[in-house]
Formats: structure tokens, sequence, C-alpha cells
């Protein structure tokens, strides 16, 4: 954390869980003036089935919101909470739920993030006269800024990192954003949070945007179709190919002599398509929708990607074809590579860019 200023303000995006207090925390005693910041998200007007808690969008928001200020309570900061649900559902749920039925895998947090956490967040705040230099949150991330460009980096803990969450911030947002767990393990914010006494220390990390059924979200009744081989045979019957994704193998709910995996998804005949384990392997793919972070052009060359957020970086040639594609060869071919999932780019602990997967 470079721009410890005693005089700058600076607003924390709170969630009510360990990091983004611990963040909000570290700022104040590093002499910031801090206030907490959160999202009200969940369209109360839905009906949908019960969440299990740990979710960023369900029906327990209220509780974390109420436990985010607490925190600031205890820290002895100002409190805001700002209504963001309506465009959550208009930016979020609805990339959400036309990705899915379009038979593609989405990334609701990297829209989020982009648009919602670091764009529609802060402006309400301006909107509602917070004045601020910096926005915060408790990304496991690191900013460096090297003759006036801002790159984003990986966080000292590799296994908490949060980049490929963040790949599409802009200059804009990078310049005036503070990350500053990004140099610490994840077991060393906890430890501190422990010993300062906050509540959340162990609070269990969310694990998923949402952790009900995506029936909920999608606004669909089940809908019976085949789950089918490439060669057409059919295997068995299910109820919408939503409720399925690519790669998956546990729960397909048919018999075969040998593990099945979803290869693909085929929503104008609510097919789910299935095979071996090798026909899951790809040796490339095209990835359009992209955004780089970069001083300088892009260029050809080899890079290391990711394009799960929970998998280790692999090695591939990229080939920019156009302004508007680039040609990923893996040095090795890749399994369940998801169409509609991002592609992020990293040279060593910096990230290049990335974009959405289009074609295998």
């Amino acid at each position: 954390m470079n721009k410890n200023l005693n005089d700058k303000k600076v607003i924390v995006g709170l969630s009510g869980g360990v990091d983004s207090s611990v963040t909000a925390m570290l700022l104040k005693e590093a002499g910031f003036q801090v206030a907490g910041v959160t999202m009200s998200i969940y369209d109360k007007n839905n009906p949908q089935s019960k969440t299990r808690k740990n979710a960023c969008y369900g029906c327990d928001e209220s509780e974390d919101i109420r436990e985010a200020e607490k925190i600031c309570q205890q820290i002895g900061i100002p409190f805001y909470e700002f209504d963001c649900a309506a465009d959550y559902k208009k930016i979020v749920l609805a990339y959400f739920r036309e990705e899915y039925l379009a038979g593609r895998t989405p990334n609701p947090c990297v829209k989020c993030n982009q648009l919602m956490k670091f764009g529609i967040l802060p402006k309400m705040a301006r909107e509602k006269g917070i004045n601020f230099d910096y926005f915060a949150t408790g990304h496991y991330a690191r900013i460096k800024e090297k003759n006036g460009f801002y790159s984003l980096q990986k966080a000292v803990d590799n296994t908490k990192d949060q980049t490929y969450f963040l790949y599409r911030l802009n200059q804009e947002q990078l310049k005036s954003t503070l990350f500053p767990l990004g140099n610490y393990k994840k077991a060393e914010v906890r430890k501190i949070a422990k010993e300062k006494c906050l509540e959340v220390f162990d609070k269990p990390d969310s694990q998923d945007f949402y952790s009900g059924d995506y029936s909920d979200l999608l606004q669909v009744k089940p809908m019976k179709g085949k789950i089918v081989l490439k060669n057409g045979q059919i295997l068995g019957e299910h109820a919408g190919f939503w409720n399925f994704t690519l790669g998956q193998r546990k729960g397909l709910g048919v018999a075969y002599a040998e593990p099945l995996y979803v290869l693909e998804l085929i929503p104008a005949k609510n097919e789910v398509v299935v095979g071996a384990e090798a026909e899951t392997f790809a040796k490339g793919c095209i990835v359009y929708d992209l955004s780089f972070n970069l001083p300088e052009e892009f260029k050809n060359g080899e890079y290391q990607v990711k394009f799960r957020s929970s998998q280790n970086v692999v090695p591939a040639y990229l080939e920019l074809t156009n302004k508007e594609e680039l040609k990923v060869t893996f040095r090795e071919p890749q399994k369940a590579v998801a169409l509609g999932q991002s592609l992020v780019i990293y040279d060593d602990d910096v990230v290049v860019g990335g974009g959405i997967i289009c074609l295998k």
C-alpha cells in the first residue's frame, strides 16, 4: 500500500466478511479518513428458494449488511448503505440469465466487479455527496504504478489471488483503487481480525455468487430433454439443459460403461451432449470481447492463462487475429474449456488482459 497519505479519504466496499473488515481497519490505522459503504443487491420482490449462507446474492443479505455496519461502529468510521438492487438485476442477473439460457457458462463475478462494485457503488457514493480520493476493497490483488501506468498484479497469497475476477478494471479504476490485502496471506488476515477482536474473524468466505437453485434466477420451469452421446444415442432424460455445466461429471443421472462428462449444451433442442473424459480436452479456443491493460500494443507470443478462477495458470501461445479476436493455443490440451467463461492472460504476476471464450 503505497498511497498512505494521511489526509486522503477512502471509502471501503464492505461485504460483512473478514477481508473487507480488516481492509477498513488497516486503512484507518494507516491514517486515512475512512468510510464504509455497502450495496444492497437482493431483489426482495422475487420469490426464490431459501439460499444458504456465504453467497454474494441471497435472502440473508440483510445479516451481512448489519455485520458490516457493526464493524464500522467498532472501528469508528461512518457507514453508508446503497440500494443497488435494480442495477444488479439489470446488469448482472440479466447477463447471467441470457448466458445460461444460451448454453454458455457466465462469469457473474467479473461483471459485478467491473460494473457494480467498482462502477455503480462509488458512483452512487459521489452522487450522495460522499467525497473520497480512493475506493478500497478486500480483494487479494495488488496494483503497481510505473510512469503513470497502473498494472494489476497477483496477490502474494496465490491460493487466494482474485485477479481473475478483476481483469476488466480500466486505468481510471485502478488509479483510484486500493487493495490493502494484496501483500497478506489469508491466515494473517484472520489473525489480525482475531487480535483486533473483530467478530467476523472466523466467518466463512463466500463460495459463490448464489447458493440456491439457479432455476430461481433463470425464471424457467422444468422441461424434459434428452441426454445423448455425440452420435445421437439417447442415454436418458433431464429436466432442463440449464441444470448442467460444461465439464460436469457428477449428477448426470445416467448409467454408462465409463464415466461421462458434459461436452455440449444445445438450447434449441434442450439437449445435453455427454462423452468420455478424453473428449473434454481442447487444444485451444477463440476469445472475443477483449480487454487489455497494457501501456503499449499487445504482442503475440507465449503467456500464461487461466480459463477458470480456481485453476493454476497454464502456458499458451496467443495470436491477435484481428482487433476483436484472440486465437489461443494451449501448450498442452486443456480439460473443460467452457464457452462464455473468461480467459485471463498473465505475464508472470502481471495481468495483461483477457476476454470471453466463444469457440473451441
